[in-house]
């Protein structure tokens, strides 16, 4: 079951990223109106909201490195909690950024996980 969980928490990662560098107006297929995302200490709940504040930053590509991806299971709700570490680096800066965030994923009826909880941290 673990592996499950890794090989889950890893496959929605690549997803999520892929989109958030290529069409982040479609990452409102991960979220539904009960998701909520902080995104450093700003919190957002439903669709709407965090698309709109993931169309509005202030930049359109970022270089990433994932550094680590650690998934658990969520035994209360059968979903999946997925916490990741990295470095973005935004166009026109010098320097990397280092960055943590952490999904929580929950089943939805047709098999399938949305994010409930996306919380996003610079971390300086």
């Amino acid at each position: 079951m673990e592996e499950q969980i890794d090989s889950v928490g890893k496959a929605f990662v690549d997803h999520y990223y892929h989109l958030f560098d290529n069409d982040r107006p479609a990452m409102s297929s991960l979220y539904q109106p009960t998701s909520m995302l902080t995104f450093e200490g700003h919190k957002l709940q439903g669709v709407e909201d965090i698309i709109t504040k993931l169309t509005q930053l202030p930049f359109d590509q970022c270089r990433r490195v994932i550094s680590t991806v650690d998934s658990q299971p969520a035994l209360v709700t059968g979903g999946i909690v997925v916490f990741v570490s990295g470095s973005l680096q935004l166009p026109g800066e010098n320097h990397p950024l280092q960055f943590s965030q952490m999904f929580h994923l929950s089943p939805t009826p047709q098999g399938n996980f949305f994010v409930l909880n996306d919380i996003f941290r610079l971390n300086y």
